[in-house]
């Protein structure tokens, strides 16, 4: 069983272009995860192709490049219990017509090349992807959720 862990998400340029940012990470916090870092970027050729690597040579990887660049993207790092496995849970299946209903993909996506949202397959895909996005000075993991705040100001008195 896995504890606390960390995991990196991506909405994709036609979720951002979409305006479903606040959408989609509302789904990630009101789930109970927290997200410690968060940005909009352009994605780089060299961010583009770290990202994808383990698809060089493959037929549709130029397509992934292109669309992964094809407009900003919002990255982040959410963090929780067995947030790999959760994360991806709520994102739903690659193919959206083949996604839970009430997952992201199901709830906002209508086709596999345009679906959203991207989340790490393993915990060794997150360490990996988020060192390409992030440096560890743009993580906030020390960051309280609401229970702590309360417990810390009650205990002041």
């Amino acid at each position: 069983m896995r504890a606390e862990e960390r995991t990196f998400v991506a909405i994709k340029p036609d979720g951002v272009q979409r305006g479903l940012i606040g959408d989609i990470v509302k789904r990630f916090e009101t789930k109970g995860y927290k997200v410690t870092a968060l940005k909009m970027l352009q994605v780089t050729d060299a961010q583009a192709k770290a990202h994808y690597a383990e698809h060089e040579g493959k037929p549709f990887y130029p397509r992934l490049i292109r669309y992964i660049q094809s407009g900003p993207i919002v990255a982040m790092v959410v963090e929780g219990y067995n947030a790999v496995a959760g994360v991806r849970h709520l994102m739903g299946s690659t193919d959206p017509d083949k996604a839970e209903v009430g997952t992201i993909r199901a709830d906002f996506a209508q086709v596999m090349e345009y679906n959203v949202v991207h989340g790490s397959d393993s915990v060794e895909s997150a360490e990996r992807e988020i060192a390409i996005y992030f440096n560890e000075k743009e993580i906030f993991d020390d960051r309280k959720c609401m229970s702590e705040l309360v417990t810390e100001y009650l205990d002041a008195d």
